[in-house]
């Protein structure tokens, strides 16, 4: 589909026609005359994607025998292709290939920048270290790792090599001639995928790339999505910008700011693995108040969403952590990648630590989504702005080039037990939610920066969340639910607006079970939840959960042969009124679906393996059997009136 293109407010200048009283009536009719999908709505519809995969352009990827490329990516995410693919096994490598049971709607393929310029070097036979020993070790088939230490650190010692002067050249990889333009190449090949394969209105790609920064081991990443073609000459390597502060300056200054039309939001991923560093409290080392908030702005602008679920695991909430007030919450067990997932830890508290990706150092309450935008209340009240003004996505990180492979029945076409190179986490990762009038680039990325986006462990839920201050009792069963909502309050990821009645705020939470396909049926909803965040003043999250709809319930899954049994639901809406609002303090409010139990793909693959071909971890108890799906919304954040800032700042 051909899509007209919007007129812009510099040809008006040009016409002579952007007069003070005709601007506005230029941009209404530029927007009238923008064309559409044929299926876009004004209610806007979910859209479910992938905005974090690895392909064999990311060392990491390689160095395990991935060979799927960007094309292979959205070939196989879009459902226009099938994937080839290896998978390191206890065995040796297996070949197959791979076919999404759903296409996507849209998907970006974010390489580390960190390593782009390395293994273009060592895989490209011309590059004049191609026979290097570092280069013939990257190449060299690896065998399979321990534990996680152990392939953690043999990844790190040979990452270290390929940024060296041997690989790159005079300088290494910060301006090593041969690294340099490896990652020009690279980069320009993750640009040329991406516009090949998007198609307005049925899948949408997005330019990206991930900036990865591991101080003193701790994972504090972000992956980098731009609005369209238009993009820097180069990604943003940790490497000579280790600060998350000055990757925002940069994509600031080089896109955002820069009047080209180029757009980009970052979005943090494993907080959960950060030793407290995601969510820091050190404001860029600003000290006066004006340099904080101006680094606020700046945060906020740039970054806001946060992967809150992806294979490494859960970041949405853990029990046990100091500064967390309010009863435990049940289902902060999920998903867990460090374990054990109960029973005291080392708490960093209101420092940081290091060593999380080596399954190590301590953990905090700022780890998590949850706490942290509890914290960014406390921040808001404190300095004046919230830097924590954060919507929730989930994604995968898969590293094989398969976007969106978090089907539980059929993987890859590989018994995911016997695969190692996960380190015995088989969480297969989450999806991206995004409720947009078409899907188009323009679309789905005004809904990210407007926080408009739901997170998934995996299934393909629909998740609504709307506040007001009187929204209509009836709207759980009306067909226009949506409309009547958006008319009557604000979605998710909105600020609600000024009180408008003495009782306190009515939240519409509604939720659609994962259909799944013929022969594959998605599971039943248990329970859907309001989840309320608020700060106590010396920073303390303080959380409560309640059941709107559905309850705690006697479903189950039969363990050998993954047959679920008990009640659940196809739909489940509430209206929910909160009984303990203070007008005083602020507050946050996000929404959580729960399904019943199912087996995950890990059962099911050793449910048909026996004998020699059954391999041991198909029978250690550590490992789980089963897991309760599930998807989040975005919070809605109240302010009381007299304490009322802008949240997101205009681009």
């Amino acid at each position: 589909m051909i899509r007209a293109k919007r007129p812009t407010r510099l040809l008006a200048l040009i016409l002579g026609m952007a007069t003070a009283s005709t601007m506005g009536a230029l941009e209404a009719a530029a927007a009238e005359a923008h064309s559409r999908c044929t299926d876009a709505t004004e209610a806007r519809r979910a859209f479910f994607g992938d905005l974090h995969v690895h392909t064999q352009l990311s060392s990491d990827a390689y160095v395990f025998q991935t060979r799927t490329r960007p094309d292979d990516a959205y070939r196989f995410a879009s459902g226009r292709g099938k994937a080839g693919m290896n998978v390191l096994t206890q065995s040796g490598v297996v070949t197959a290939e791979a076919t999404i049971p759903r296409p996507l709607d849209f998907a970006a393929v974010t390489d580390h920048a960190e390593m782009l310029g390395g293994p273009w070097v060592c895989t490209t036979p011309e590059s004049g270290a191609y026979d290097s020993e570092v280069c013939r070790r990257f190449r060299a088939p690896w065998g399979p790792v321990g534990d996680l230490a152990d392939g953690v650190a043999k990844i790190v010692a040979l990452l270290e090599d390929l940024d060296g002067e041997t690989v790159c050249g005079e300088g290494g990889v910060a301006t090593g001639a041969r690294c340099l333009e490896g990652m020009r190449s690279a980069w320009q090949e993750i640009q040329d995928a991406a516009a090949r394969h998007d198609r307005p209105c049925e899948f949408s790609t997005f330019v990206a790339y991930e900036y990865s920064s591991n101080p003193e081991m701790s994972k504090v990443h972000r992956n980098v999505i731009f609005r369209n073609d238009t993009v820097p000459d180069l990604p943003v390597s940790s490497r000579t910008t280790p600060e998350a502060l000055g990757l925002w300056r940069s994509l600031a200054e080089t896109c955002v700011d820069a009047g080209t039309g180029c757009d980009a939001v970052t979005i943090p991923h494993n907080p959960n693995l950060s030793n407290g560093r995601v969510f820091s409290l050190d404001y860029g080392g600003a000290e006066t108040p004006a340099e904080r908030r101006a680094y606020t702005t700046l945060r906020r602008r740039m970054e806001p969403l946060v992967e809150m679920f992806q294979i490494k695991g859960d970041s949405e909430c853990r029990n046990g952590l100091a500064g967390v007030l309010g009863a435990p919450d049940e289902l902060c067990g999920f998903e867990k990648y460090r374990r054990p997932v109960d029973g005291p830890v080392e708490d960093c508290g209101d420092g940081v630590g290091g060593g999380a990706l080596m399954g190590r150092g301590c953990f905090t309450r700022r780890d998590f989504a949850r706490y942290a935008v509890a914290r960014g209340l406390h921040e808001a009240e404190r300095v004046g702005d919230n830097p924590f003004q954060v919507g929730f996505i989930g994604s995968t990180d898969i590293h094989e080039g398969l976007p969106g492979d978090t089907d539980e029945w059929i993987r890859d076409g590989v018994a995911r037990p016997q695969r190692t190179n996960s380190f015995g986490n088989d969480n297969p990762g989450g999806l991206a939610g995004v409720w947009a009038e078409e899907n188009t680039r323009d679309a789905l990325f005004d809904a990210f920066e407007r926080r408009e986006t739901f997170a998934t462990s995996g299934p393909r839920i629909e998740l609504r969340f709307f506040g007001g201050w009187d929204l209509p009792g009836d709207l759980c069963s009306r067909p226009d639910l949506a409309r009547r909502a958006y008319a009557a309050g604000v979605p998710m990821g909105a600020d609600l607006p000024p009180r408008a009645t003495p009782s306190g705020p009515t939240f519409l939470a509604s939720a659609l079970a994962d259909p799944g396909v013929e022969g594959h049926p998605g599971g039943l909803l248990q329970r859907l939840q309001v989840i309320k965040v608020t700060s106590d003043d010396q920073g303390r999250a303080i959380q409560q959960v309640v059941d709107v709809a559905g309850s705690a319930n006697d479903a189950s899954v039969d363990p050998l042969t993954c047959t679920p049994r008990g009640p659940g639901a196809a739909s489940l809406c509430a209206r929910w009124v909160d009984p303990d609002f203070d007008p005083e303090e602020r507050a946050a409010y996000y929404a959580r679906v729960v399904e019943n139990p199912s087996c995950r793909a890990y059962a099911r693959a050793c449910a048909r393996l026996s004998g020699e071909a059954r391999p041991a971890a198909c029978d250690d108890p550590a490992i789980p059997r089963t897991a309760q799906e599930r998807a989040w919304s975005s919070p809605i954040w109240y302010t009381p009136a007299d304490r009322s800032v802008q949240s997101t700042a205009s681009r």
